[in-house]
C-alpha cells in the first residue's frame, strides 16, 4: 500500500499556489492570441456588458424615483405610468443586450478553446517518449482537461463577470456620489472594515479549498489506478483492500470539507453581521437625513439598492480574482506543453523515403534520460543485412527492447551512431524514416473502433481489397468472416472483445498493410497459448518474407531459423551466430538457455 499511496500523493502538486507577478501576467495574456480571430465579437461583448451594467444601475435608481413620484417628492415632471412604461422598455432592451452578450462571448470561448485544444493535442502527439516517461499519462490528461476547462471558464464567464463587477463598483460609487454625496461618504467609511475582514477570511478559506481539492485529486488517482489495473485487482482478490483504501481517502476528504464548511460558515456570519450592520447603519443615517429633509425617501431606496449592488460587486471581485489567478496558472502549464520541443515540426509532412534495410550499430552507448545512473548499452556494435532476420536474446534488462527504441529514434544516443543504408538515422526526416518500420508488440493494443479501422491504421488510404488481403495473409480472415459484422465488428476499448491471438493477428495484418522495409517483433508470441502461437507464427513468417526483421524472443524455439542471433548481457553482445553456430559454443549462454528451455 505504501508504494501506491506515495504515487497517489504526487497529485498534491496539481494545484500550486499562484501569485500574480508581472511575468505571470505578461505571459498569461499571451493565451488571448487564440481569441484574436474573434476580437470583434469579444469587443462587442464587452461594450454590451458595460451597457448592461449601467442599465442595471439606472434601473435601481428608477425604483427610488418611483417612490419619490408616489410621495410627490420627485423633482422631475413625470408620472408613475410613464416611469413604468420606460422601465418595461428598458427591461426588453436589457434582455436583448444580455442575449447578444452571452452569445458573442460563447463564440469567443468555444472557438478559442477549440483552437487551444487542437494545438495542445497536436503538440502532445509530437512530444518525445521521454516526456511521457516523466509525466504520468492519467495525471497529465486530467491536468490538461482541468486547465483547459479553467481557461474556458475565463473566456466565457469569469473575465466578463470580473469586468462587470468593476463596472458595478465604479459606476455604483459614481451614481451614489452624484445622488447623495454625504451619505456616500458614510457608506465608504464602513467599507475598509468589511474589505479587510473579507481578505483575511478569504485567504484562509482558499487554503482550505486547496487542501480539499488535493484530497479529491488523491481519491481520483486511487480510482484511476484501480480501474486501469482492474484485472490485477480481481486476480489478487484485493477488492476489499481497494475499497478500504478508497474509503479512507474519502473520509479524509470529508474531514477537510467539514473544516472548509465551518470556515465558510464563520465567514458568512461575519459578512451577515458586519455587512448587514453597516447597511442598517447607513439606512439609519439616511432616515435621519430624511427627517432633516436632506434626502428624499426615493433617494434612500436608490442608495440602499445600489449599495447592495456595490457590496455584491466587492464580494464577487474577490472570487473572480482568485479564479483569474488560477486560470493564469493553468495557462502557464498549458503554454509549457505547447512550447515544449516536439519531435516533429508538424503532424504530417507527407515526405516519403525508401529504405533498403541495412542496419549498423557502431559503438553505441545509451542511458535512459530518466535513469542516467544506469548504462543500458555499452559500446554496442552489430550489423543486420537487408532482408535478413535477426534475433536478440537475453535476460530482461539486457538491452533488447532498447535497441528497437533507439532504431525507431525514440531517444537520442549518448555515444556512437546508428546507420541505416549507410546513412546516420539522424539525417533522415523523422516521419519519413519511421514510415519504413512496423512493430508487432507482445501485447497488441488496438483502438476502440472496428477491425477495419485497426487494420487500416497501417495505411489510411488502403482499398477494401488491400484490407482483405492483409487479413488473409495474417490468418485473420477466418475469424473475421465468422463475425456477423465482419470487418465492421467493434473491437472494444484496447481490443478487449477479441482474444489475445486475434488481437495479435489484427496487429500483424496492420503491419502487412503498411508493407515496411524493416519489421520489429517484440516477443510477439510469448503471451499466447501453443495453438494461437502456431497460427500467429505462421502469419509472422509470411510477414517477414522479403524484409529486414529484428525479433525479440523468450521462446528460443521460435528463432531457430533466423539468419543471425545476438546474445546480449548487460548491454553488450557476448555471443553471435546462427542457431547451429551458437549451439557449438562450449558452455555458451545461448546453448545453456536452449537446453534449459528444452528440459522445461
Amino acid at each position: 500500500m505504501s508504494r501506491r499511496s506515495r504515487g497517489a500523493n504526487t497529485t498534491n502538486d496539481d494545484l500550486p499556489k499562484v501569485k500574480l507577478t508581472k511575468e505571470l501576467f505578461r505571459e498569461g495574456i499571451k493565451i488571448f492570441r487564440y481569441i484574436t480571430p474573434y476580437k470583434w465579437y469579444f469587443i462587442t461583448g464587452l461594450v454590451l456588458l458595460s451597457i448592461s451594467s449601467l442599465i442595471f444601475l439606472a434601473m435601481l435608481r428608477g425604483a427610488g424615483l418611483m417612490v419619490d413620484i408616489a410621495l410627490d417628492q420627485s423633482p422631475y415632471d413625470i408620472s408613475l405610468n410613464q416611469v413604468g412604461i420606460l422601465l418595461f422598455v428598458v427591461f426588453l432592451l436589457q434582455g436583448v443586450i444580455s442575449f447578444l452578450r452571452i452569445y458573442f462571448f460563447a463564440i469567443v470561448s468555444e472557438k478559442g478553446i477549440a483552437a487551444i485544444r487542437e494545438d495542445l493535442y497536436s503538440k502532445l502527439i509530437t512530444l518525445p517518449i521521454e516526456f511521457f516517461e516523466k509525466n504520468r499519462v492519467g495525471e497529465l490528461i486530467s491536468r490538461i482537461t482541468s486547465d483547459v476547462e479553467k481557461m474556458y471558464s475565463v473566456f466565457s464567464i469569469v473575465l466578463a463577470e470580473f469586468l462587470r463587477q468593476i463596472i458595478m463598483l465604479v459606476g455604483g460609487i459614481a451614481f451614489l456620489a452624484y445622488i447623495t454625496p454625504k451619505l456616500s461618504f458614510i457608506m465608504l467609511a464602513t467599507f475598509p472594515i468589511i474589505v479587510i475582514g473579507a481578505m483575511f477570511f478569504g485567504k484562509f478559506i482558499r487554503s482550505l479549498s486547496r487542501k480539499r481539492q488535493k484530497a479529491l485529486a488523491e481519491t481520483n488517482v486511487i480510482m484511476n489506478e484501480t480501474v486501469t489495473n482492474i484485472q490485477s485487482v480481481k486476480s489478487f482478490t484485493n477488492e476489499a483492500f481497494e475499497s478500504k483504501r478508497y474509503y479512507a481517502s474519502i473520509l479524509n476528504v470529508v474531514d477537510i470539507s467539514l473544516n472548509y464548511a465551518k470556515s465558510r460558515g464563520v465567514f458568512a456570519a461575519f459578512i451577515v453581521s458586519i455587512f448587514s450592520g453597516a447597511i442598517f447603519f447607513v439606512i439609519w443615517s439616511g432616515a435621519k437625513m430624511i427627517q432633516t429633509q436632506e434626502l428624499t425617501s426615493g433617494e434612500l431606496v436608490s442608495f440602499v439598492s445600489i449599495t447592495a449592488a456595490i457590496g455584491a460587486a466587492i464580494a464577487g471581485l474577490g472570487n473572480f480574482y482568485t479564479e483569474l489567478l488560477g486560470a493564469l496558472g493553468a495557462t502557464e502549464r498549458v503554454r509549457d506543453i505547447i512550447a515544449s520541443p516536439g519531435e516533429l515540426s508538424n503532424v504530417d509532412n507527407g515526405i516519403r523515403t525508401s529504405i533498403y534495410g541495412k542496419i549498423e550499430f557502431k559503438n553505441v552507448d545509451f542511458f535512459y534520460p530518466t535513469r542516467k545512473d544506469i548504462q543500458v548499452l555499452k559500446d554496442l556494435s552489430l550489423t543486420i543485412e537487408p532482408e535478413k532476420s535477426v534475433a536478440l536474446v537475453g535476460v530482461s534488462g539486457s538491452g533488447k527492447s532498447t535497441i528497437m527504441s533507439l532504431l525507431l529514434r525514440f531517444y537520442e544516443l549518448d555515444g556512437g551512431e546508428i546507420l541505416v543504408d549507410g546513412k546516420p538515422i539522424s539525417d533522415f526526416d523523422l516521419q519519413a524514416y519511421r514510415r519504413n518500420f512496423s512493430i508487432v508488440p507482445q501485447d497488441a493494443i488496438l483502438f476502440g473502433g472496428t477491425i477495419r479501422d485497426n487494420i487500416m491504421y497501417g495505411d489510411l488510404e488502403a482499398s477494401e481489397d488491400d484490407v482483405m488481403q492483409a487479413a488473409k495473409k495474417s490468418n485473420s480472415w477466418d475469424f473475421i468472416s465468422s463475425f456477423p459484422d465482419g470487418l465492421d465488428t467493434i473491437v472494444g476499448e484496447r481490443g478487449i472483445k477479441l482474444s489475445g491471438g486475434q488481437r495479435q493477428r489484427i496487429s500483424i495484418a496492420r503491419a502487412i498493410l503498411k508493407d515496411p522495409a524493416i519489421l520489429l517483433l517484440d516477443e510477439a508470441t510469448s503471451a499466447l497459448d501453443s495453438e494461437s502461437e502456431r497460427v500467429v507464427q505462421d502469419a509472422l513468417n509470411t510477414l517477414m518474407e522479403g524484409r529486414t526483421s529484428i525479433i525479440i524472443a523468450h521462446r528460443l524455439s521460435t528463432i531457430r531459423d533466423v539468419d543471425k542471433i545476438y546474445v546480449l548481457q548487460d548491454g553488450q553482445i557476448i555471443e553471435k551466430g546462427n542457431h547451429e553456430e551458437l549451439m557449438n559454443i562450449p558452455s555458451g549462454r545461448y546453448k545453456n538457455q536452449v537446453e534449459i528451455s528444452t528440459m522445461e
